[in-house]
């Protein structure tokens, strides 16, 4: 995958009704209309939110007598969760070593608070 395109795929997510019009796509095919709906904002809004998506790659629209239902495209999301799966080691290790670093000043307090005798 390109940065070009990882760019476009995550600047698409940036936005939180994109992503529920990905998570409503996620269900099945929808209309401007259908996907318009829970929102609280004009038709022309959503569409432009869609072009949005169509150029990230991440929904497709069809062509059906006179609808146009869009359907999600998840390609481009699976090269996101590739990409930021390189990044999981590192936050685990991580997490490991402040957990450790944790353990170590329980232990120590508690070693404190054993030899002068009172209760922690």
């Amino acid at each position: 995958m390109s940065t070009d395109q990882l760019s476009a795929t995550f600047a698409a997510l940036a936005d939180p009704t994109r992503r529920a019009i990905l998570a409503r796509l996620a269900r099945g095919e929808a209309t401007v209309t259908e996907l318009a709906q829970p929102f609280a904002v004009s038709l022309p809004a959503i569409s432009k939110h869609l072009k949005v998506l169509e150029r990230a790659g991440l929904i497709a629209r069809g062509r059906n007598a006179q609808w146009r239902p869009c359907r999600l495209d998840a390609e481009p999301l699976g090269d996101a969760s590739q990409w930021l799966e390189r990044y999981r080691t590192f936050w685990e290790t991580s997490f490991d070593r402040l957990d450790e670093h944790l353990r170590e000043i329980q232990r120590d307090d508690a070693d404190d608070h054993h030899n002068t005798g009172s209760k922690p």
